[in-house]
């Protein structure tokens, strides 16, 4: 069995939740305090894992790139 924990904190709270809300519909994610999350993946190939992680990151990082453009122009 292959197994993944990703820490998230953005820069702020508003990011880190709108980071949290992107994912609600690929994984659970378990709020650590106020500021951050995590979720765990657990596959039992690595291939699997690895096409996975590669989904969930893809959504992580469309999302950062929207905070950062609406970021720019707010």
């Amino acid at each position: 069995m292959w197994q993944l924990d990703l820490h998230i904190a953005s820069r702020n709270l508003e990011d880190t939740r709108a980071l949290a809300a992107s994912l609600a519909t690929d994984c659970e994610v378990v709020w650590q305090g106020e500021s951050s999350f995590f979720f765990h993946l657990e596959e039992g190939a690595c291939k699997d894992l690895r096409a996975m992680w590669n989904t969930r990151l893809r959504g992580l990082i469309a999302t950062d790139n929207v905070l950062k453009v609406f970021g720019k122009h707010s």
